[in-house]
């Protein structure tokens, strides 16, 4: 079963930058999906971006796309989110999800596709 750890949140002024980092441990990811979704208080969650392991597509939303890059699994089976030019309405908890890419619908990440949520990381973007 696939453990993650998202980590990386803050708090910056509008048109900085972050990175997220989700640290996978119990399986490698090469055969996964990697999600981000994120919730801000009194919104509904929505997917942010995505990556299959296995060819590297990606998906992402469209509110965050040509500010937010996804990157692959990496040798130390951690994938990132880097996230530039931050407006304040990307604040929020961003949570790193995963699932084997067969068990999964290709396009926008679903949350329901994913079962393991964990704490999240919180990000704050101040105007």
């Amino acid at each position: 079963e696939v453990r993650l750890v998202e980590s990386g949140g803050g708090l910056v002024q509008a048109g900085g930058s972050l990175r997220l980092s989700c640290a996978a441990s119990g399986v490698t990811l090469d055969d996964y999906v990697i999600a981000w979704f994120r919730q801000a208080p009194g919104k509904e969650r929505e997917a942010v971006s995505s990556i299959y392991a296995s060819d590297g597509s990606t998906y992402y939303a469209d509110s965050v796309k040509g500010r937010f890059t996804i990157s692959n699994v990496n040798a130390k089976n951690t994938v990132y989110l880097q996230m530039n030019s931050l407006k304040p309405e990307d604040t929020a908890v961003y949570y790193c999800v995963a699932e084997k890419e067969w068990k999964v619908v290709e396009g926008p990440p679903r949350a329901v596709d994913f079962d393991s949520w964990g704490q999240g990381t919180q990000v704050t973007v101040s105007s």
